[in-house]
């Protein structure tokens, strides 16, 4: 694996800046995923580098930029009905590009498809091809016709100091690895965005010293499986000592991560979090389902027995400690017998908050070629009685909080008009009347209801 520098883009800087009378305007949205969100800051960063402005609206861009995602084939309908949307705005304005990236890209059968149905996208490229962005633009920008289709295969290579545009100044997304090794039968993540591949921890903590320095006061990690941080790197380093390193930094923040995969959550990240007061005591922990059977049909590597032993763990070493998960109902093959398992085990754990899905079939995945007899009624009525299940357990947790003082990041406005809302270390969201020019900041809040999962609260002037 090769670590690279990213390089200032003098020629592209220099062609945009004579081809465009004022600077150009660039729409980029983002599909899918914090990971996506935070590729999505990175493309802004790179086109704002070479002189790009941005802007809300395709109809007033110059340059469109969809960063997609392929975890489920609803976001891969939705990015094709936005390109195809495009089409005639491009015979309106035949100078406009139009770009497509991230997840869709590195798969041959999306690229052949853009190449077949859609001529008017002139740019595609990978997950890994950000810092490529500035060439494959002046390439067109210098009059090539032809469309820019770069292969979907990943490069082993990490690129530094890519420019960022962070879309908040007060919380921000710190990658720490890319990629992931370990090949769940559902999910097409290895197949587009590549191995495993570890950030060094001189360069993570550059960047986090960085975010801390410019008041950023709540940085989530990121990785497809944070658990597994460190392997193939020189150095001898575990995602539980990255951990410690990065909480040696002085500062006013806190820090939370995602996501992590059962297999590799030992009780040394347990202990850690319990010892460091800045990391959230809040663990989202994907369980999938709670049955063995269709576990091991997913290649998860763990049992619900292990996975219950974790959970018992953390909650004896961690006051307080709260979990999320996600659970898929309908995998190929489940039966009313393995729902009634996953049943089971959301009343044992009494997950804080739960992200549900209905299987989504992944064309190069193993379950995609699975038998797959239950029908979608049968799908959808197990996903309702999933979701009162959680709904009852979420309602006794949250009430549980009431009368509680507890600690605030401030991150936007309320539903209900005069109030603002935050996060509580836990992940559960708080309303409360105060003035706007708290958010970004730390409040005390003492919760004293709530509106359904939601607290609601009073600002202590304590």
């Amino acid at each position: 694996m090769k670590f690279l520098e990213f390089k200032h883009d003098v020629a592209a800087a220099q062609l945009v800046a004579r081809i465009y009378d004022t600077p150009p305007l660039a729409f980029v949205h983002s599909f899918g995923c914090q990971q996506n969100v935070n590729d999505g800051e990175r493309i802004k960063g790179v086109l704002t580098d070479i002189g790009y402005g941005l802007c809300d609206k395709p109809d007033d861009a110059d340059l469109i930029l969809f960063n997609t995602c392929a975890v489920r084939e609803h976001a891969e309908q939705r990015v094709f009905g936005n390109v195809g949307a495009l089409k005639a705005l491009k015979e309106k304005k035949p100078g406009l590009i139009i770009g497509l990236c991230g997840c869709m890209a590195n798969q041959q059968h999306i690229v052949d498809k853009l190449r077949k149905s859609y001529p008017y996208v002139d740019l595609v490229f990978g997950v890994d091809g950000i810092d490529t962005l500035p060439q494959l633009l002046v390439q067109k920008l210098a009059g090539q016709k032809k469309r820019i289709l770069m292969d979907p295969a990943q490069r082993p290579v990490i690129v530094e100091n890519i420019p960022i545009r962070r879309e908040s100044e007060f919380r921000a997304w710190l990658p720490i690895m890319y990629g992931c090794d370990n090949f769940c039968t559902y999910c097409i993540v290895p197949y587009v965005r590549g191995r495993e591949k570890s950030r060094k921890s001189a360069d993570i903590l550059a960047e986090f010293k960085g975010l801390v320095a410019a008041g950023y006061k709540e940085i989530t990690l990121l990785g497809q499986n944070v658990n597994s941080y460190g392997k193939g790197l020189e150095e001898e380093i575990d995602f539980s000592d990255l951990l410690k390193l990065l909480c040696t930094v002085p500062g006013d923040y806190h820090i939370r991560f995602m996501t992590s995969h059962p297999k590799d959550a030992s009780r040394k990240l347990i202990d850690t979090i319990a010892a460091e007061p800045r990391l959230c005591k809040h663990i989202h922990l994907p369980v999938q389902c709670g049955s063995d059977r269709l576990l091991a049909e997913m290649n998860r590597r763990y049992t619900v027995q292990q996975y219950l032993d974790l959970i018992e763990y953390a909650r004896k070493t961690i006051p307080d400690v709260t979990f999320s998960s996600d659970i898929i109902v309908g995998f190929p093959g489940e039966t009313e017998e393995d729902f009634a398992a996953t049943l089971r085990l959301i009343e044992q754990v009494g997950y804080m908050q739960l992200f549900t899905f209905i299987y989504s079939k992944r064309e190069g995945t193993k379950a995609a070629l699975m038998p797959d007899p239950t029908t979608r009624k049968e799908k959808t009525d197990r996903m309702e009685r999933l979701l009162k299940t959680q709904e009852r357990i979420a309602m006794e947790k949250v009430t549980q909080q009431v009368g509680q003082t507890v600690r605030v990041l401030v991150e936007g406005y309320g539903r209900s008009e005069g109030s603002i809302s935050g996060r509580l270390d836990n992940n559960l969201t708080v309303e409360f009347k105060a003035d706007p020019l708290l958010i970004g900041e730390y409040a005390r809040v003492r919760l004293t209801g709530t509106r359904a999962t939601v607290l609601l609260g009073e600002l202590c002037r304590c």
